[in-house]
């Protein structure tokens, strides 16, 4: 069994942001090691992700609005994100020590998890690390939420994104006839292009995002991947062919707004489009699949990737002192795939 050090590390919220989060709302703190009781599993974190909703759960009101899939935080909370993590103890539980498993206690380098919630983890994919990607987020949408048809032109919003960057090659495999995402600058848009394969991509910095789209995709929309809302919602009705289908998994236009606690997202739609051209539009959760599916996704995963047909674009922060600003960063769009915080 491996050895525990008298300390750990792991982040906090200080402070409730006003607006947007700084470094100030955050604080590294040095405290002991959790101990486990019986039916809970320590656990050394190896990697956690970083992801944008976070702004969502330490705005405060998440607890306020039914249906939001994560807890709201409150300053002195060590924040919470999916980890991978090696087993260092689990008394009264099946797990032994050395393992890999799922779960989602990161921002710290020690967790304690209950046993029930740490999915044990094989080699099914390449790098432990993949496990953390939001291409399950993708592929469900793809085969629960909208179809795809031999063909079609998709628009997806934050193809930059750790979804996004997943959901641009998903729509490909799955027959879409061009590939249009969404993007903050033109400089990602062109990495965008490069290394996801998207075939054009919209910058929102480079005028009217409308006008933009409709350029990008000439033909109309056939389907859209939305996890932005807002003016990109607004401008795929107006892009969108007759018979169009919209799934909507996210709101990152009000999550990520410098106003308010991110736990809106209003939206002005042109009903009049929408009807006379049969538009199709549904919010999906990736929760409400069968978990058990996960293990076709991991399988087509794999294939997938060792086949070379996808590539998970991520970038890796070493060190948990570099997670506050990994925040930053991911909120403000300047990465392109998942950010994963390497312990």
């Amino acid at each position: 069994m491996p050895q525990v050090p008298s300390t750990q590390r792991e982040v906090r919220l200080r402070k409730r942001p006003d607006g947007l989060p700084t470094l100030q709302d955050f604080e590294v703190v040095t405290v002991p090691p959790p101990v486990p009781r019986a039916g809970e599993v320590l656990v050394r974190n190896r990697f956690f992700q970083v992801f944008a909703s976070l702004r969502m759960m330490i705005g405060g009101g998440a607890d306020a609005v039914e249906g939001v899939p994560f807890p709201a935080m409150r300053p002195g909370d060590t924040l919470l994100g999916a980890a991978v993590g090696e087993v260092v103890s689990a008394p009264g539980s099946d797990l032994c020590p050395g393992a890999l498993v799922f779960h989602r206690r990161g921002w710290r380098e020690y967790a304690v998890v209950p046993a029930a919630d740490c999915r044990l983890l094989d080699d099914s994919l390449p790098e432990p690390v993949f496990h953390l990607g939001q291409g399950w987020t993708a592929y469900a949408a793809f085969t629960h939420g909208v179809e795809v048809r031999p063909g079609d032109t998709v628009f997806v919003s934050a193809g930059g994104s750790a979804i996004g960057s997943m959901a641009g090659q998903f729509a490909r495999l799955m027959g879409a006839g061009r590939v249009v995402g969404s993007t903050s600058s033109r400089e990602k848009a062109d990495r965008l292009c490069a290394e996801v394969g998207y075939d054009a991509v919209v910058a929102r910095d480079e005028g009217s995002f409308a006008e933009q789209l409709l350029k990008a995709a000439p033909e109309g929309i056939d389907v859209f991947f939305d996890s932005v809302g807002g003016e990109q919602l607004q401008a795929a009705v107006q892009a969108a062919r007759t018979g169009a289908r919209f799934v909507l998994i996210g709101t990152l236009a009000g999550q990520l707004s410098p106003h308010g606690t991110g736990i809106a997202g209003p939206v002005e739609l042109d009903g009049f489009q929408m009807v006379i051209k049969r538009i199709q539009l549904r919010g999906f959760s990736a929760d409400d699949v069968d978990s058990t599916e996960r293990q076709e996704w991991n399988r087509r995963f794999d294939a997938w990737l060792r086949s070379g047909d996808i590539t998970f674009p991520h970038v890796r922060i070493a060190g948990i002192e570099r997670a506050p600003q990994a925040l930053l960063e991911v909120i403000a769009g300047r990465h392109v795939g998942s950010v994963i915080v390497e312990l």
